[in-house]
């Protein structure tokens, strides 16, 4: 397992309406800080989004930002950031982000978020990469998806291994210390050497 120098944090753009996903925000912010670890987020100024990467500044901690042109204004670009890269698309936001990263995070958030989730997921099933996944299930924000997930391994339509890649905790110290202890499973790559 690499070392866990940058983290990518999917999350909303809006607060949502309870005052505990600020609080997991700067928790998470502050375990990062505490860690070394670099933060990797959507670069917007705005929401979940903009508390995480303000609290990571305001200790000390560096923050890489990564936003499409098009968004930059809709999202409220960041202006503080230690680095802000604006891209082209979205395909080219998520795939930077995952380049920048040795590890990522969901906290709450909408649509975008479980998309984001839900792809670096994928390619990590596929063996696209081998860095450690998963949700900080704030307030049960997650639960009814984790009850989902459960009903998607029991019908057989994901493995029991995949559906362990994906690592859960309501602590965010505790997710870090599973992130630094991960071994993922053996996946076969997708495309066999002589195919790429």
């Amino acid at each position: 397992m690499q070392p866990i120098n940058s983290i990518c944090v999917y999350c909303g753009s809006s607060p949502g309406r309870r005052e505990a996903y600020a609080t997991a925000a700067f928790g998470l912010a502050e375990a990062l800080v505490s860690r070394n670890i670099r933060l990797v987020y959507g670069g917007a100024g705005i929401g979940i989004m903009g508390m995480v990467a303000d609290r990571v500044l305001k200790l000390g901690g560096q923050v890489i930002g990564v936003i499409p042109k098009a968004l930059a204004h809709k999202e409220v670009a960041h202006p503080n950031l230690t680095e802000l890269h604006v891209t082209s698309s979205m395909h080219e936001r998520k795939m930077r982000m995952a380049e920048l990263s040795d590890g990522f995070i969901a906290l709450p958030g909408g649509i975008g978020t479980l998309e984001e989730l839900f792809e670096i997921w994928t390619w990590a099933q596929l063996g696209f990469h081998d860095k450690p996944c998963g949700l900080l299930n704030v307030a049960g924000y997650y639960d009814a998806l984790i009850q989902f997930l459960d009903h998607v391994l029991a019908e057989q339509f994901v493995k029991p291994h995949h559906r362990g890649m994906l690592i859960m905790e309501t602590d965010p110290n505790l997710l870090l210390d599973r992130y630094s202890n991960y071994q993922p499973p053996a996946v076969k790559h997708w495309l066999s050497e002589d195919e790429t």
